[in-house]
């Protein structure tokens, strides 16, 4: 069992109270307790980032790519210890827990090299004997505050670019998945980092997060969570011009036109909706179907989710593991409860589910007949729920995928490139996908949403230096003796 502490200026800190985290595919399993931190925590938290900041900074280039590529690879090489841990506490299955550490460590790696990349721009004035310099700097203290669906990799691709550009972090893990963020600290921790670099601040989004926002003195807050709670950081943070990265909700379609290879297209659809128990924000909760393949689409997808092996995260065979709390499953049933309300066909799904051990596990949950502005095809009910909508052609199939207050993810299935093409330009979301699920994405390039998905800078690749840097435009004289 871990005893997981918070770390602020280089020291493992006790709190005032601590919380139990307990297996969700197995309620008797106790992970572990960790501490929460206070209000005061997070003022002595950001105080000890602000004073190693500047050190940071100041180290070679180097030195600093050397420390991101030892965290990368210490992550890569334990993925399956540390998968196994993010399992027990998250509920995704052992494979998508090592997957997900591993590709931890590489955002690590990556952003090591970039580390070297940081390069400026010179430029003649429009004023003879006048030099220009355009250089990148850090912003300084960054607050990042992360998600429980993605506990390592997510808080990984904040980070790292973080790190890498020269800026301290203070870090405000989700309070479900406490393991994973404690066992990333403990490896940062070991690096050879200026104390109080990074600090890891565990706790309830209400106050801690609240804190972070609204009183710390930060130059710079990364978020990823619901639309909701987005929002209220953002107000708590504009009266203080703290730069902000926020990644948001989402309702994500898939769209799979009359030309589409269907067992592909029902593969696609598997893997979008129920994959991590369709707790992602990238999940596939719609299903937008051409209506000559409706019928049979629906058949060959029913079978496939009916098929699904649902159990312990860590069991052989799993498939689909429980939803991650009590919380989370009350919230799914709630939204089937809605959907039926509304008029929807409850076709497979939709209750929970029992297993010889006691956790948080539901049936993967299909429904038909739904039409676009039912609540359950505007709001993100984030679990495995997907509603099936028929439409007569790809004109009538962009305007339902692009019907939502959101644009995270889309994709469609088909052979047409015209389509496809058509699809891609017209889809009012920041990652669009061909014939592949729209849950999947590159490290090394950016990623992020349109309207309220996202706001701010994108996230990963190149694109991160917008959001952990300010630019610097110096002038140099350099005409003749003054």
């Amino acid at each position: 069992m871990i005893a997981g502490r918070n770390l602020i200026a280089g020291l493992w800190r006790e709190g005032a109270s601590e919380i139990e985290d307990r297996n969700p595919s197995d309620l008797a399993d106790l992970v572990g307790l960790f501490s929460q931190a206070s209000p005061a925590d997070v003022h002595e938290a950001v105080a000890a980032a602000r004073e190693a900041q500047p050190q940071w900074a100041a180290t070679g280039l180097e030195a600093r790519a050397a420390v991101l590529d030892a965290i990368g690879r210490e992550l890569m090489a334990r993925s399956k210890e540390l998968g196994e841990l993010l399992s027990r506490e998250e509920g995704k299955t052992l494979a998508e827990g090592v997957g997900e550490v591993y590709r931890s460590g590489q955002f690590f790696t990556y952003f090591a090299a970039e580390t070297l990349r940081i390069l400026g721009e010179t430029a003649d004035s429009t004023r003879a004997g006048v030099e220009v310099l355009v250089t990148r700097e850090p912003l300084g203290v960054v607050a990042v505050i992360s998600p429980w669906n993605f506990p390592m990799a997510t808080a990984s691709w904040k980070i790292a670019p973080a790190l890498a550009f020269g800026n301290a972090v203070v870090w405000k893990p989700a309070n479900i998945t406490p393991a994973s963020a404690w066992a990333l600290t403990e490896i940062i921790h070991r690096q050879a980092i200026p104390a109080g670099l990074f600090n890891l601040v565990m706790g309830p989004g209400s106050a801690i997060g609240r804190e972070l926002a609204a009183k710390a003195e930060i130059q710079g807050l990364s978020f990823t969570g619901s639309g909701e709670v987005g929002s209220g950081i953002a107000g708590a943070a504009a009266a203080r011009f703290v730069k902000l990265q926020l990644e948001m909700g989402s309702k994500n379609p898939l769209v799979i036109m009359d030309d589409a290879d269907l067992d592909r297209a029902v593969d696609l659809a598997v893997n979008g909706a129920f994959g991590g128990t369709g707790q992602k924000c990238t999940a596939s909760s719609r299903l937008i179907v051409h209506r000559p393949i409706h019928d049979a689409f629906v058949e060959r997808f029913l079978v496939k989710t009916k098929a699904l092996k649902v159990g312990h995260a860590l069991g052989e065979g799993t498939q689909m593991g429980p939803v991650v709390s009590q919380a989370q499953l009350d919230s799914n049933l709630a939204y089937v409860a809605l959907a039926q309300s509304e008029g929807g066909e409850l076709a497979t799904g939709g209750h929970q589910l029992e297993r010889a051990e006691k956790g948080y596990y539901m049936a993967p949950t299909v429904f038909l007949n739904t039409t676009p502005r039912m609540r359950v095809n505007q709001e993100e009910m984030f679990g495995p729920i997907t509603c099936v909508l028929s439409v007569a052609d790809l004109d009538e199939a962009i305007d339902v995928a692009n019907d939502t207050l959101y644009g995270l993810t889309a994709g469609i299935a088909t052979r047409s490139l015209a389509r496809a093409s058509k699809f891609r330009r017209a889809s009012r979301s920041g990652c669009v996908m061909v014939n592949l699920p729209t849950a999947g994405t590159d490290y090394h390039v950016p990623f992020g949403g349109t309207r309220a998905s996202s706001y701010g800078p994108r996230e990963q690749g190149r694109a991160a230096v917008e959001f952990y840097t300010q630019m610097k435009t110096s002038y140099i004289y350099a005409g003749p003796a003054l």
